[in-house]
């Protein structure tokens, strides 16, 4: 069963790789990230990770064209998004989409239990603002 070892930070960059299960474990052996979660996706990609390193955490994903995510060696799409926790994300989607934002990605339920939606700010840098934080479905904790 999964425990609450949500991390105190707000914003956790997600990265993009072609080869994401080499660069998952290139990050821990390389620059010291422990898999915290790892979510596969069909024919051995990655859907969703989180590496944690001290109290910070970044997602890595294999490339998701549906929702405009390639690798960094792509000349299309976004190579990283920042996800951002906040406390009411229909408030911020009404908020940001008033103000002219572009939204990439409605706001809706995810499936793992957030509620968020993804936009782009004025040059193209991908943003989702959800009510998620790393950590929720982790299985222990970790020590560091």
């Amino acid at each position: 069963m999964a425990s609450d070892y949500r991390t105190p930070s707000d914003i956790h960059p997600c990265l993009t790789y072609d080869d994401a299960p080499a660069a998952i474990e290139w990050l821990c052996r390389v620059f010291g990230f422990e898999k915290r979660l790892v979510v596969p996706g069909p024919d051995g990609t990655i859907r969703h990770s989180e590496l944690r390193l001290g109290s910070g955490v970044v997602m890595v994903s294999s490339p998701q064209p549906e929702a405009g995510r390639f690798g960094p060696r792509s000349d299309r799409g976004a190579p990283s998004i920042l996800s951002v926790c906040v406390a009411d994300p229909d408030a911020h989607h009404a908020r940001a989409k008033a103000a002219g934002a572009r939204i990439v990605r409605p706001l809706r339920d995810e499936d793992y239990g957030a509620r968020g939606y993804g936009t782009e700010d004025l040059e193209g840098h991908q943003w989702y603002f959800a009510d998620y934080r790393p950590g929720a479905h982790w299985d222990e904790p970790s020590g560091g």
